[in-house]
């Protein structure tokens, strides 16, 4: 019996990472004992990033245990951006030791050790790593070992519990990068021992990774929280922690996106309704809330009695269709709602909009005639792409998510429910991933997944038919044959979270909002105190033109305003000298594109006006992602 890559070409073996032997992936160093379907994982193959990955982390916690004597080895798996490693160490590691630990990790991979598997008994390996001081590890083996357990080499380096495979030796990579370190926990548990988590990248290429690092930074210059501190948008407290606190320019941001949704909502046929934020306890007993969320639920004491905070709208959109009774004439009915919701998120998870507490949903309930599913999730399907297009998110994926193992309802609800979201995704002929089991416990779901500039995904939107939930309320219309009937519900949200999609929005724009969005739209800028009366004149009038404005009559130089401005994303300066003055005219600057020439005060606002109109997103400077 012998390795199978002893017969391969040279040119095929060197390029060869791993090989997928029956459907299986396999080091190169596996050997084959009979017949069996081959396949080669070289670079270009969909499972080569994520072992190479792998193998990095294995390569990089071999580094710190030579660096740092007495280290404990927790998990270290590969990541969509790269990969961690969990330790125990001393002290925390600073940036001094992550240079250390990548000189080491190059030193390493120039050696062009081999990863060698090592087979076991199960009591073997946990005797092995107790007497390396590992007790983590002895942990794992315990909890995840079969009889015979799995471990990897790299040299007398650095030994670990792992099934593996790896590349066939460190000499094979090539790019990779350590980022940052932070505090982790034993199992992301806070009440387990306290780690130190290294996170990397690699790549196939020096290329490949110079321009993930160049994303990197520029998703930071973009974060969101710099972003929304340096253009005044919102906060966050201590006293409030996990609730956002928007500001007067924030504020203006989030009304312009909602005056936006409820138009949509309007020309679609939708009313607008909107429930308490507390409700008892018993109703999210009959909802099913209680057995599937309560972990995440705010609770409190009203005369005596259990109550609530909402974490989701949709039972008290059920209260207000059980309120009268309904024809299959009244039906579809679509009620809106932008419901403010809590959840309990721990601290650890808690970044800016992104992930809070308290947020409001873009939700939407509507009730139909069975046979009416197909085409109200086609409507759904519609205004989403409207939505979306007008926010400049073109790139979307969609995915369907069918029934998880803990849910309510029978199979054929299920299936009923899944069959019209299948229908309506192929009549509008989008190609989507089917995600099994990952279903709401109540209804499957379609999710939306956008893409952001930086090519980042979000997962924002989802529709979700139910029928069950109808059924736990016992709601009813009366149909044509005048007798009582089951209508169906469609869950519905867009944007999502509106917080969370407007820091989407901020890091996506970089803060350069398109003009209908933006805070400040236009800034208005006398090049000396003599032009200070023409200024607040011209202001007057892009005021009654509707557009939001702001002077800066300071005596600085007018270098110094426009910078002032730039900074500020103001998309459009007003430069007035003599010459604007005395021909009563206005000198347009674009942030992006810079000057664009003098022109009427009233050709510049219908041009404005209609770029608002429009929802025209804002020019690309040259270079920019």
């Amino acid at each position: 019996m012998r390795a199978f890559t002893a017969d391969l070409p040279p040119r095929v073996a060197k390029s060869a990472l791993a090989a997928v032997v029956n459907g299986e992936m396999v080091d190169l160093s596996f050997a084959l004992e009979a017949d069996a379907t081959l396949r080669l994982v070289t670079p270009d193959a969909p499972e080569a990033l994520d072992l190479y990955r792998h193998s990095t982390a294995h390569l990089m916690a071999a580094a710190v245990t030579a660096l740092f004597p007495g280290t404990q080895c927790g998990i270290g798996p590969s990541t969509d951006d790269g990969f961690f490693y969990d330790f125990v160490v001393a002290r925390p590691f600073v940036p001094e030791d992550l240079v250390a630990i990548e000189a080491k990790m190059r030193e390493i991979a120039k050696g062009d050790i081999p990863y060698e598997r090592r087979m076991m008994p199960k009591a073997e390996a946990m005797r092995l790593f107790e007497a390396r001081g590992e007790p983590l590890k002895v942990q794992l083996i315990d909890e995840k070992g079969g009889p015979v357990v799995s471990c990897y080499t790299i040299a007398d380096l650095f030994v670990d519990f792992c099934l593996g495979p790896h590349v066939p030796s460190t000499g094979r990579l090539k790019a990779f990068k350590l980022l940052s370190a932070s505090n982790a926990y034993w199992k992301g548990d806070a009440a387990n021992q306290p780690m130190q988590r290294i996170y990397g990248t690699a790549f196939f290429s020096k290329k490949l990774m110079d321009a993930h690092l160049a994303r990197i930074e520029e998703a930071r210059k973009r974060d969101h929280r710099r972003i929304g501190k340096d253009l005044d948008l919102f906060s966050f407290h201590d006293e409030g922690p996990g609730f956002a606190f928007f500001h007067p320019n924030g504020m203006i941001i989030l009304n312009e996106i909602l005056d936006f949704w409820r138009a949509v909502h309007r020309d679609a046929g939708y009313v607008e309704v909107r429930t308490p934020i507390i409700l008892s306890e018993s109703l999210w007993h009959r909802s099913g809330h209680w057995d599937n969320y309560r972990e995440a639920m705010y609770f409190t004491e009203i005369d005596e009695g259990r109550f609530a905070v909402k974490p989701m709208n949709c039972p008290g959109g059920l209260l207000i269709y059980l309120n009268q009774p309904h024809s299959y004439r009244d039906l579809p009915i679509r009620m809106a709602e932008l419901g403010l919701v809590h959840r309990h998120e721990k601290s650890g998870v808690l970044h800016g909009l992104l992930r809070v507490r308290q947020f409001t949903q873009d939700d939407a309930h509507i009730f139909c005639l069975p046979e009416q599913l197909r085409d109200e999730v086609i409507g759904v399907i519609d205004i989403t792409d409207r939505i979306y297009k007008a926010f400049g998110f073109e790139d979307v994926r969609v995915e369907l998510a069918t029934r998880p193992e803990k849910s309510i309802g029978t199979a054929e609800m299920w299936a009923h429910a899944t069959g019209a979201l299948e229908q309506a995704l192929e009549a509008r002929g989008i190609k989507y991933k089917i995600n099994a089991g990952e279903g709401a416990f109540y209804a499957p779901k379609i999710e939306y997944h956008i893409r952001d500039c930086l090519g980042r995904s979000w997962q924002c939107g989802t529709i979700q038919v139910d029928m069950a939930m109808p059924e736990r309320f016992d709601l009813a219309y009366v149909g044509a044959d005048n007798a009582p009937h089951r209508p169906a519900m469609v869950h519905r949200a867009i944007l999502g979270s509106i917080e969370r999609f407007l820091g989407i929005l901020i890091e996506h724009y970089g803060g350069d909002f398109p003009l209908w969005l933006s805070p400040v739209q236009v800034a208005v800028l006398p090049v000396s105190d003599r032009f200070n009366d023409y200024a607040g004149r011209t202001v007057q009038a892009i005021k009654a033109g509707g557009l939001r404005v702001t002077l800066d009559h300071s005596s600085d130089k007018v270098s110094a305003k426009i910078r002032r401005a730039s900074l500020g994303k103001t998309p459009y300066m007003l430069i007035l000298g003599e010459k604007e003055a005395a021909a009563g005219t206005v000198s347009v600057r674009d942030r992006t594109l810079g000057d664009l020439g003098v022109e009427t005060l009233e050709g510049f606002l219908g041009r404005a006006t209609q770029e608002i109109r429009e929802k025209k997103l804002r020019p690309k400077a040259a270079g920019s992602a």
